[in-house]
């Protein structure tokens, strides 16, 4: 075994040490995992008070007070009105049921030609309420538990002074912490990790404070102009087709038809319909021309597909933890992917030819596969994307 064998073998085997070290303390982590993440969010902005003149202490303590007044401010705003929201839904809840039974089912019946008996809306009721009533079994259940249990209460009100306080002394020595991480690397492979982690960052600054932005202005936009043209639960449909529109067109889809029903059961004419696509329509142009070009720009953020498969395999894998670091794990995955795919575009496995062709050959046979037709222009095939 030569030396870069056995140096590969080596680095292979830390950080194999690393990932299982973390699935073991996974249930321990996840407050300092929430608090490197609020940290990492607040650096760029320390720094810029940094570059003004002032000293690191001061310009954390400044950034964690915003982003303190922020979160307590946000919670005051968002919890009476989701209260306030869900207290509506249910009380228009047999309303919907109604609609549904009355006029939408008997609709598709009557277009698709189907049997009366398909819909069976009291046999689907009678198991909408059985499971209604098994999901608040399970859910007094496990508030009793958590109630009795002493220690649950004592671990829950740590975590929620832990967090802050683990926060607070990340931001203020991110800069040093990163550092010396630096200056741990191994001297051979130094310089290629801080170019990736670099471009992970970009990645993943390029979602967080561009596409999560955008989640949030479209939500309050969606919210704000149900709640104008009188749709009662209005801001509970605006903040769900905010969240999920880092999907494209899944939170536009969700909301646009949860906001059609809430439309046709509250007032029953095309007025409140017609409002409702317009509100939705320049929602998506506010999105595709302004929003998305401002705060997201050029940059290469990650793909919707790859963020619901990074959340959905972390949650399985490390729980709650796995959540919170689905997305920096993901774009770390995404930049090491596209530096294999460069390595392996120098490698002699992609640049070698076929047993008994000649580089003169290949050349001569791709020329003749990508020989444009009278009249325009040819384009070569081995030109990079």
């Amino acid at each position: 075994m030569n030396h870069d064998t056995s140096r590969r073998w080596q680095l292979l085997a830390i950080a194999a040490v690393i990932i299982f070290v973390i699935w073991l303390l996974a249930p321990v982590l996840m407050p300092f995992a929430l608090a490197a993440m609020l940290a990492y969010l607040g650096d760029p902005l320390a720094d810029r008070l940094q570059r003004v003149g002032m000293g690191r202490t001061w310009a954390v303590s400044i950034v964690f007070a915003v982003i303190s007044l922020v979160f307590i401010g946000v919670l005051l705003l968002l919890i009476p009105l989701i209260q306030h929201q869900f207290e509506n839904l249910s009380e228009n809840l047999p309303h919907y049921v109604e609609w549904v039974r009355t006029t939408a089912l008997p609709w598709i019946q009557a277009k698709l030609r189907l049997d009366a008996n398909v819909f069976d809306t009291d046999r689907l009721l009678a198991t909408i309420r059985e499971h209604i009533g098994s999901v608040g079994g399970i859910a007094a259940k496990a508030v009793a538990k958590v109630t009795a249990s002493g220690m649950g209460v004592v671990m829950w009100l740590t975590n929620a002074v832990l967090i802050p306080v683990v926060a607070f002394y990340l931001l203020r020595d991110w800069d040093t912490l990163m550092a010396h991480i630096q200056r741990l690397l191994p001297r051979s492979i130094e310089p290629t990790v801080v170019r990736l982690a670099r471009e992970s960052d970009q990645v993943l600054g390029a979602f967080v404070r561009g596409q999560l932005l955008v989640m949030l202005a479209l939500g309050v936009f969606y919210g704000l102009g149900l709640t104008v043209i009188g749709i009662s639960i209005g801001p509970l449909i605006g903040m769900v087709a905010g969240l999920l529109s880092f999907v494209p067109y899944l939170g536009f889809m969700i909301g646009f038809v949860a906001a059609l029903i809430a439309a046709l059961v509250q007032y029953g004419d095309w007025t409140h319909v017609i409002l409702v696509a317009v509100v939705f329509t320049v929602g998506q142009l506010l999105e595709g021309y302004v929003l998305v070009p401002r705060l997201v720009g050029g940059k290469i953020g990650l793909h919707p597909v790859a963020v619901i498969f990074a959340v959905l395999a972390g949650g399985h894998l490390f729980g709650f933890l796995g959540v919170l670091l689905a997305l920096p794990a993901a774009s770390v995955v995404v930049v090491l992917m596209r530096y294999a795919f460069t390595r392996y575009r120098a490698s002699d496995l992609y640049t070698e030819p076929a047993a008994g062709a000649t580089v003169e050959s290949v050349q001569v046979e791709v020329d003749v596969d990508v020989a444009a037709p009278p009249g325009q222009t040819q384009v070569p095939r081995d030109v990079d994307p």
